[in-house]
């Protein structure tokens, strides 16, 4: 039997990419950063064995040429471990994912890169007047849970949705789920993904949320993302293509815009991400792929820039790491990647252009350094040539010993 798992500690990255400065994020490090906290608190350092025995703290020691704090002393790693560098433009999560999975984009997604008035005034007529709206709030670069707070019961009152947007290539909406409901936000964000053709935004993403001025509002588990295609078939057309199967758990479906999904597993939480994971482990043929993405890394504590919180999910992330393992079949080849950074320490609220982490385990693959891979999509041509597929597009074989 031969499968291939995908797991994408969504935000994780390893430290600034060579081209970070052109970004803002000239010293940004994701991992290296909330490790020297952590080391230096009364809570001690972070307590990662399952990610050191697969290399994580090795290949960001590599990216920087010495260890993360904490990390001074690790175990040799028993899979293939190196850190990867975007050769796409940006630092957003399709862009991340895409070039994993073999297609790099040679044009960077739009912008809306003004702080106020962000969206173009006929953007948002043709939004309201077609959306049958009121009118809309926001219209600004803002923080998800920040917002929500000033614009919430103003919303609530007025029947407008919360419309902004970040450094990222992103237009989001929010409304609560009692008094604009549900399927009305899902229905909103498709017209505005059909608006926003010309302007080549990565992602529309409906942000429901519940509670009140008085008790607070929060987010929930209903996010929807209405992504781009992938310009060019990726590794997940290639498996389908071949009869295999791709799971596709939490928003793996959402981020190929369900393109080259056999099956999307909605959950939402690390600990629900991980049980269908497992489940699907239990089940999936060969020559199929398993695809998870655990975005709470980024959305829960990246963005909000809860460095303790990361940290914590990091290590109750590594504590559940055996019973993946022991789920592992003979055939099987365990990938472990991100799709950009968004370290908690550094100013603002977005992501963070930085290398990832490039771990690869298996029985059959002798443990090895991988040092720098210059694309992402070296990971995705391992996981094609492990499956017996036709090469990718894009990426060099990591599994190659060369």
């Amino acid at each position: 039997m031969t499968r291939a798992i995908w797991l994408v500690l969504d935000s994780l990255g390893l430290g600034a990419a060579p081209d970070a400065a052109a970004y803002g994020d000239a010293g940004a490090d994701t991992f290296g950063h909330i490790s020297a906290a952590c080391a230096a608190a009364s809570r001690g350092p972070m307590k990662l064995p399952n990610l050191s025995r697969l290399g994580l703290p090795q290949a960001h020691a590599a990216a920087h040429g010495a260890p993360a704090r904490g990390f001074e002393t690790t175990p040799v790693p028993e899979g293939l471990w190196g850190y990867a560098v975007e050769r796409a433009c940006g630092k957003d999560t399709p862009s991340g994912h895409w070039e994993t999975a073999g297609v790099v984009l040679t044009e960077p997604f739009g912008l809306f890169e003004k702080p106020e008035d962000s969206f173009p005034a006929d953007l948002l007529e043709a939004l309201i007047e077609q959306g049958g709206l009121p009118g809309i709030l926001g219209n600004c670069h803002a923080s998800g849970t920040e917002i929500l707070q000033r614009l919430g019961a103003e919303h609530m009152q007025t029947g407008r949705p919360i419309v902004y947007t970040s450094a990222d290539s992103v237009f989001q909406i929010a409304a609560h789920e009692g008094t604009f409901g549900l399927e009305r936000l899902y229905e909103i964000c498709k017209l505005a993904r059909k608006l926003l053709q010309p302007y080549n935004i990565g992602r529309v993403i409906a942000r429901p949320f519940v509670g009140t001025q008085e008790s607070g509002f929060v987010r929930t588990g209903n996010r929807h993302d209405y992504a781009l295609p992938p310009p060019a078939p990726t590794l997940l057309d290639a498996v389908v293509a071949a009869g295999g199967e791709v799971v596709a758990i939490g928003k793996i479906a959402d981020i190929f815009a369900n393109r080259g999904v056999s099956r999307h597993v909605p959950a939402h939480g690390h600990d629900a991400l991980f049980d269908a994971t497992i489940t699907a482990m239990s089940q999936a043929g060969s020559g199929s792929l398993i695809a998870t993405n655990f975005v709470d890394f980024d959305s829960v504590y990246g963005h909000r820039r809860d460095l303790f919180g990361y940290a914590a999910a990091l290590e109750h992330f590594d504590a559940r790491l055996p019973e993946l393992f022991a789920a592992l079949r003979e055939g099987d080849l365990l990938v472990l990647s991100a799709d950009h950074g968004c370290d908690p320490t550094w100013p603002g609220s977005d992501h963070t252009r930085e290398c990832i982490p490039a771990l690869a385990f298996g029985p059959g693959y002798a443990p090895r350094a991988l040092g720098r891979r210059d694309s992402f999509a070296d990971l995705g041509q391992a996981m094609a040539t492990h499956l017996g597929l036709p090469p990718l597009a894009a990426g060099r074989c990591l599994l190659d010993a060369a």
